[in-house]
């Protein structure tokens, strides 16, 4: 099979990008230099805190000669390093860490991925989903496959990512052409999913806190962006087929696969036992999903909640509804039944401990996220209660204002300057926290939803994410990459994921828009205009 892929060698172009290196790999190469000189998210944070604390104590005795939105009275910046405000700083720091919405949220999800995920029934189902997959459709059910892995976490980029390559060669094709179709659905698509994961609400809480910086009372659904993600993800599939069999596969036709074919990783089977347990992991999980469905259909079920409309009437979509309240422990619960019972059954967990290592695991690897949300939550109170936050929110909304700017175009600037963020911040929910204060609430003042603003955002954090070597997981693929074609460094991958890059930036700009014009509702109770409650 390696020799049907050695036959056209000459003129391969991503090759002689490493012998001298175009304009765009130095350009890009530019990004990766001062990307690195960034300091850590984490102290980026805490730089950002002490800033908002000496602007505070600078700004605190100017009159802005603005009104509070809500409550009419002057609007004032609060010094953040008077004795009181300080004061309290330290008395309210452990309050403001553990209440930090973020926390909770992924800490809590996390257990039920870890699961799912160590437990190997998250590998067992991706490898069955791939092994009776007809040729003609491999593309598209690899790249939907990577979508659907966001549920569990990270788990795309260490394990879809390769099969990618792998079930690619084993059918005859290109091994990179099966790894860039893996990385655009898990990375590139980031933000599409027809199925809730941890991301949602996570994202949402960023934004609900910059949100009551303006407006106190807000309330946002923990999946205010469901039904627009969901509709995504089919046109990711659509898009990234295309990019993949028309563009991107052609070009690699003159790529040598030079690795040694003894080497190769090759994609394990699944055992009956394995198997078993697999579908008997599902079975459990199905269980449980029809006995949720059941509880939650009645009027009088207790998952129910008033409506925002009409509080008489009980509905499962309000954000008052414990059913949207119970979404992250929902995510825990359904990916902790199946991996448990595979876990027992493939004969990987022994006993209750094998099941507790697990989670442990999985708690281990959120010890950098842990330190970086106890700087995010400090940042973001210290921003929030200075009037900072809202000082600039008002004189950016005064300026959009003037420039009297259709909303559409103000949302694809957003798109656009969070697509550019992203390829000095890797970090989805780091790169949001530090622009959601500002974004958020200066759109609201335009009357343009949270909600809205936050689906601009992510479609400008996802298209991105495949083109930045400042991406976590982005030398990883490069590794991966190489166990085919020895000598694939970062301009070899970046040249082959600008196509699903550019494509995906204008499709899904455009689907947003289309989606707006036509007035599909983005999710549940969520909103494309926002009104101050005075008004």
């Amino acid at each position: 099979m390696a020799k049907e892929l050695k036959e056209t060698k000459e003129g391969s172009k991503l090759n002689e990008t490493h012998k001298k290196p175009s304009f765009f790999d130095r350009f890009l190469n530019g990004i990766e230099v001062a990307g690195n000189k960034l300091p850590d998210p984490a102290v980026l944070f805490f730089y950002l805190m002490c800033i908002v604390w000496v602007l505070s104590a600078v700004l605190a005795p100017i009159d802005f000669g603005l009104n509070h939105p809500l409550t009419g009275e002057p609007l004032t910046v609060k010094n953040q390093l008077s004795g009181p405000a300080f004061a309290q700083f330290l008395a309210s720091m452990v309050n403001t860490f553990v209440t930090f919405a973020p926390l909770g949220i992924v800490l809590v999800a996390m257990l039920g991925v870890g699961v799912a995920e160590h437990s190997g029934w998250i590998d067992a189902g991706l490898k069955k989903l791939l092994g009776f997959t007809p040729k003609a459709l491999l593309t598209p059910m690899l790249i939907l496959i990577a979508i659907v892995s966001h549920t569990a976490a990270d788990a795309g980029y260490v394990l879809v990512i390769p099969l990618g390559g792998v079930i690619f060669y084993a059918a005859g094709r290109h091994p990179l052409a099966g790894i860039a179709a893996a990385f655009a659905g898990v990375s590139g698509g980031f933000s599409a999913n027809f199925i809730p994961s941890a991301i949602d609400p996570l994202i949402m809480s960023f934004t609900l806190e910059a949100a009551q910086i303006l407006d106190p009372t807000i309330a946002l659904n923990p999946l205010n962006n469901f039904y627009f993600t969901a509709a995504s993800s089919l046109l990711i599939v659509s898009v990234g087929w295309f990019v993949t069999d028309r563009i991107v596969e052609p070009r690699l036709a003159g790529v040598e696969v030079d690795a040694d074919e003894d080497a190769l990783p090759v994609m394990e089977e699944v055992t009956p036992r394995e198997s078993r347990a697999f579908w008997m992991g599902l079975a459990a999980m199905v269980a449980g999903v029809i006995g949720l469905i059941a509880w939650a259909i009645p009027e009088t079920s207790a998952l129910r909640g008033p409506d925002m409309l009409d509080p008489s009437v009980k509905t499962l979509a309000s954000f008052n509804a414990p059913l949207m309240q119970a979404i992250v422990p929902l995510i825990f619960v359904f990916l902790l039944i199946p991996g448990l019972v595979y876990g027992f059954v493939s004969g990987r967990y022994k006993s209750s401990k094998d099941l507790i290592d697990n989670m442990t695991k999985s708690m281990q690897s959120m010890g950098y996220y842990i330190v970086m949300a106890f700087f995010c939550a400090l940042f973001i109170d210290a921003f929030s209660k200075s009037n900072i936050g809202l000082l600039v929110a008002l004189q950016g909304a005064t300026f959009l204002q003037s420039l009297n700017l259709p909303g559409q175009v103000t949302i694809v600037g957003i798109i656009i300057l969070s697509a550019a963020v992203n390829l000095l911040v890797g970090s989805a929910s780091a790169k949001w926290a530090l622009i959601a204060p500002i974004f958020v609430p200066m759109l609201m003042q335009v009357g343009l939803s949270p909600d809205l603003t936050q689906a601009a955002y992510r479609i400008g954090d996802s298209v991105s994410n495949i083109l930045t070597p400042l991406m976590p997981y982005f030398p990883l693929v490069v590794v991966f990459c190489q166990r085919y074609v020895k000598n694939t460094g970062i301009g070899t991958l970046i040249s082959m994921m600008v196509p699903y890059s550019i494509v995906f930036l204008f499709a899904w700009t455009a689907f947003l828009l289309i989606y707006w014009a036509i007035g599909i509702p983005l999710s549940f109770e969520a909103s494309y205009e926002y009104m101050l409650p005075s008004q």
